[in-house]
């Protein structure tokens, strides 16, 4: 493969023009949209409008003029799209640690209420070693608040069918992140929800690094909860709202329970604006919204939404693995004498639209590729994390990657001082 064939590959590529919806800098190769999404080039304008005429003209008008009250609902009906969800059983709020803590607490509080089990019986919370800090530690916390009726038990990404059939009955809630943050490694969701639902537990599943970006079927695959985040590949802008999924079985039966969502703020509540002391929910999906929403974000996400309908999953997921694929090889042929050791799954069904290299001097690696322009990331302790996001990622910019990374180690760029200092943020 040679330059002149990824520009070819890019000529005759049908999302290529989808890169010219997003504004990036010139002279930048752009992979970290799994922690960033990029601007999409509408949303700048659409923000605008949101605060010069919506509230700037419009003032509190705005809430009933302009859609405002309804935006939660009506953006997660459209990532719902994108999920295998239907439009009711979705809702942007809040963050996804909140929406995680709301939907892991109803997981919990309806395996109590099951007439043939007991909470004594069921007191495990199952998820993997290596889940996102925040999901573990939301989980931890809830485990304390209840009084330590639970426990949180952590097992490798590849053990869970094992504990699932060891720990059996004893297992409350499965939770698990799709798409490993540090690796790219990808459950399949569908197997393991069957298989945890025929031990009698609950699942909840995390698609910050799924939404968008991999073929995500919650309905099909029978899922109970689900959350995740509008920042990454919904290309929503820095802390976007996440978006909360509840099966609408878990709807139906949570219909006449007040306080199984226990963050029972206002605006979840049947009608906020008369002002009565009394909690009471709204109907199904309405009463996982907590406080007031940020209409300048959810305008934003709304629009990074849209970037990724207008493309289809499914068109993205085969881009995605022709990326994926291009950069294993290219990296691998090219910095055979490195220290590079691919992390991520070799066999592209098992891996999101990420590609990770553990090595030793990983920090200073990344920050010399991001000297010379090649953005990705790095996770401790020793992940150098490159997102291909397909709707402004092209063949060529894979091949030039390569390329800065080959010269990084072989020139040994890294070793610069500067490149050892530490941001705050990684």
């Amino acid at each position: 493969m040679t330059r002149n064939d990824c520009l070819a590959r890019d000529a005759a590529d049908p999302l290529a023009p989808h890169r010219a919806a997003f504004a990036l800098p010139p002279g930048v190769i752009y992979l970290d949209g799994n922690s960033l999404g990029a601007l999409p080039a509408t949303t700048a304008a659409r923000v605008d409008e949101v605060v010069r005429q919506e509230w700037g003209r419009g003032l509190i008008g705005s809430w009933n003029t302009a859609g405002w009250v309804d935006l939660p609902a009506r953006v997660g009906a459209r990532i719902a799209e994108l999920i295998g969800a239907q439009a009711e059983e979705v809702i942007c709020a809040d963050s996804t640690s909140l929406n995680l803590f709301k939907v892991l607490a109803c997981a919990l509080r309806l395996q109590g209420q099951r007439p043939q089990l007991s909470m004594r019986e069921r007191r495990i919370i199952l998820s993997e070693r290596g889940n996102f800090p925040t999901d573990l530690y939301m989980a931890q916390g809830l485990a304390e608040l209840m009084g330590g009726h639970y426990e949180l038990q952590l097992v490798g990404f590849d053990e869970v069918p094992a504990a699932l059939a060891r720990l059996g009955e004893r297992v409350a809630v499965l939770m698990l992140t799709h798409v490993n943050f540090a690796t790219g490694a990808m459950h399949h969701m569908a197997s393991l929800t069957e298989l945890a639902q025929a031990k009698g537990a609950l699942t909840v599943w995390d698609l910050a690094h799924s939404a968008g970006a991999v073929p995500v079927d919650l309905g099909a695959a029978r899922a109970d909860f689900a959350v995740g985040c509008g920042y990454k590949y919904l290309n929503g802008g820095p802390g976007a709202p996440a978006f909360v999924y509840v099966a609408r079985r878990h709807l139906a039966t949570m219909a006449d329970d007040a306080f199984a969502q226990p963050l029972s703020g206002w605006l979840g509540h049947r009608a906020p604006f008369d002002f009565v002391p009394q909690y009471e929910p709204a109907p199904g999906i309405g009463r996982f919204v907590v406080g007031t929403p940020s209409i300048l974000a959810l305008a934003a996400l709304e629009c990074g939404v849209e970037t990724v309908l207008a493309a289809g999953v499914p068109a993205l997921r085969a881009k995605s693995v022709a990326l994926t694929e291009l950069f294993i090889e290219q990296v691998e042929s090219r910095c055979q004498e490195s220290e590079l050791r691919l992390a991520s799954p070799r066999q592209p069904a098992r891996r999101g639209s990420q590609v990770c290299f553990a090595h030793p001097q990983a920090w200073p690696v990344m920050q010399a590729l991001i000297g010379r322009g090649v953005i990705g990331d790095f996770r401790a302790p020793d992940i150098l994390r490159f997102g291909f996001a397909p709707l402004y990622v092209s063949y060529t910019d894979v091949w030039d990657a390569a390329e800065a990374l080959r010269e990084v180690l072989a020139t040994r760029a890294h070793d610069a001082p500067q490149y050892s200092q530490r941001k705050a943020v990684t």
